[in-house]
């Protein structure tokens, strides 16, 4: 790896570019403008456009008529560094340990990013051009479900439109091997507050007479979900889910990455989940409760005897084909109305949410991206769904009507979104010659 791509990823990981933190957006916003001029020194044509909430960047080549228009999508804006007690070392001092890059947003997205940004500098800088039409489209907002992203795209839809999107934000099965991604799950997040009483009240006083939103909370959570079989109780919540197909199920069997590895992966004693699947068609074909918060009374040391005024639980649902996640909200917020014990008040408030996606991995597109993977690695490439959302992803299909192809540089240990988020160099110098190899197969599908 040449020392001058080492020393720019450093630099682009130095910027604190969190996006769900009002407090960050400065720094948002100046790594929008280092992409700027990142870009603009590449040689491309360069524009970064407001939105009501953080930039997009977009850029350019020459576009000819006669070429396929390829676009590559990325995002700049990272995931809060909370604990930062867990982390080695500084999350945003990037520190280099063996053969992995340690840093906030390392994976999840700016080495992913930065392997295509630098791929393209070198074929135009060896060639003065590119095979295709580029248009790179870098946003700030994926880690808060890029609200702003698809009215960007339905006002500047004739200017974004494309052949293809390509998408390196996703992971590789086991390291070494090329994987690409056909599917990912869509995403539902709601809030639940209880309210019980108007302030904290005496156990001893008021215990049995009062409905406690602490209890009440672990209830609703343990409602969710059939403990024995592992499946979610919501009525109507499987209603919309495609099957698997055969070859889904025979392929993924096959992978280096199977029960075992998962434990070994997560550190749990035993993998748990709906009965009937492994738990790679759990994570990667089949949707999911989960609870991401739950809070109520108090949290101190010893003991306090009351009984909490409210209570909090945090949810979010991973969603397959053919599932709407509006509809898994509806589901849900009757779901959880439904069991509110009486003697409280309930408010739901709902988050973001996005559509799961699928794609055929066989047709011309799917094969000259495999064809890419294989060159740039040389493996037959591992072809996978994966449990993680990209919410705009669907939105290039109903926007732009065009696919997406997910070619994951992630290892599975890269810890994303966790303390010690790390991403290979290895991976970061083969991304940079899968995208010079991308744009060649992309382009040969003209002919």
């Amino acid at each position: 790896m040449e020392q001058a791509d080492l020393d720019t990823l450093v630099e682009f990981l130095r910027f604190p570019s969190i996006s769900t933190d009002s407090a960050s957006r400065g720094h948002v916003n100046d790594c929008a403008d280092w992409l700027v001029d990142r870009l603009k020194r590449g040689g491309l044509d360069v524009e970064k456009h407001p939105t009501p909430g953080h930039p997009v960047v977009l850029a350019k080549n020459n576009h000819r008529p006669d070429r396929k228009t390829v676009m590559i999508y990325g995002h700049y804006d990272v995931q809060p560094v909370d604990p930062l007690e867990l982390w080695d070392h500084p999350p945003f001092e990037p520190h280099i340990e063996g053969d992995r890059i340690f840093a906030r947003g390392s994976t999840d997205n700016k080495g992913q990013l930065l392997a295509h940004l630098l791929g393209v500098e070198k074929t135009l800088a060896a060639s003065r051009d590119l095979p295709v039409n580029l248009i790179f489209l870098f946003e700030g907002e994926e880690e808060i479900g890029s609200p702003n992203l698809e009215p960007f795209l339905k006002e500047h839809a004739e200017t974004l439109a494309c052949d293809v999107v390509a998408i390196s934000d996703t992971g590789m099965v086991a390291p070494g091997v090329p994987t690409f991604t056909y599917g990912l799950r869509g995403i539902a997040c709601l809030e639940v507050a209880l309210k019980g009483p108007s302030t904290d009240l005496h156990s001893g006083i008021y215990g049995g007479a009062v409905a406690n939103p602490a209890t009440a909370v672990a209830q609703l959570a343990a409602s969710l979900h059939d403990r024995l079989a592992g499946r979610v109780r919501i009525e109507g919540f499987y209603d919309r889910v495609a099957p698997l197909e055969d070859w889904e199920s025979e392929a993924w069997a096959a992978l280096p990455m199977g029960d075992k590895e998962m434990v070994e992966l997560t550190g749990v004693p035993t993998l748990y989940g709906e009965e009937g699947y492994s738990s790679l068609e759990r994570v990667w074909g089949r949707p999911t409760a989960e609870v991401n918060g739950i809070g109520a009374g108090y949290q101190g040391e010893g003991s306090k005897t009351v009984i909490p005024a409210e209570a909090m639980l945090k949810l979010s649902f991973r969603l397959v084909p053919d599932q709407d996640p509006k509809d898994v909200m509806a589901l849900a917020q009757q779901h959880l109305e439904a069991a509110c014990p009486a003697g409280l008040t309930m408010e739901i408030e709902m988050g973001h949410h996005g559509k799961p996606y699928k794609v055929d991995p066989h047709n011309a597109f799917g094969k000259a991206a495999q064809h890419a993977l294989e060159t740039t690695f040389g493996k037959t490439p591992a072809l996978i769904r994966e449990g993680g959302s990209i919410p705009i992803v669907q939105s290039f299909k109903d926007v732009l009507a065009a696919d997406t192809l997910l070619l994951g540089l992630a290892l599975p240990d890269c810890r994303a979104h966790a303390p010690n988020e790390n991403f290979s160099l290895e991976n970061f110098a083969a991304g940079i010659r899968l995208n010079q190899n991308l744009l060649e197969a992309l382009a040969a599908e003209a002919s």
